[in-house]
C-alpha cells in the first residue's frame, strides 16, 4: 500500500493530498528512512512522522484499503510520541 494512503486509511493525516505534501516535505521516515508519498508500506514497517512540535512513531499492524473510525486505530501500534523543546533563547528572570 503506498504511504500517503496508509497515513489516509489509517486516519494518522485527514486528508491523502496532505499526506503527500508532508511526505514530500521530508517529514515522514519509513524504517528509518525518508520516504516519498509512493513508498510501498508493509506490516511491520515503522514510520516517523513529524507533525509541527511533536513527533510520532508507529508500528504497521495491517493493511486495509478502508476502513471505519472504529477500525483505523487497529491498523497501527503507538511506539513513541515525544514533543520537541521550543527552540529559542531561555527565560530570562530579572528578579
Amino acid at each position: 500500500m503506498r504511504l500517503d494512503k496508509f497515513l489516509k486509511v489509517s486516519r494518522l493525516i485527514k486528508r491523502r493530498t496532505i499526506a503527500k505534501e508532508v511526505c514530500d516535505q521530508g517529514r515522514v521516515s519509513l524504517n528509518d528512512q525518508v520516504a516519498k508519498s509512493s513508498s510501498d508500506v508493509k506490516v511491520g514497517d515503522l514510520l516517523t512522522i513529524r507533525f509541527g512540535r511533536k513527533i510520532v512513531t508507529i508500528r504497521v499492524e495491517k493493511l486495509l484499503d478502508t476502513t471505519k473510525k472504529e477500525e483505523a486505530a487497529g491498523m497501527y501500534e503507538l511506539i513513541e510520541e515525544k514533543e520537541i523543546p521550543k527552540e529559542g533563547p531561555e527565560e530570562i528572570n530579572i528578579w
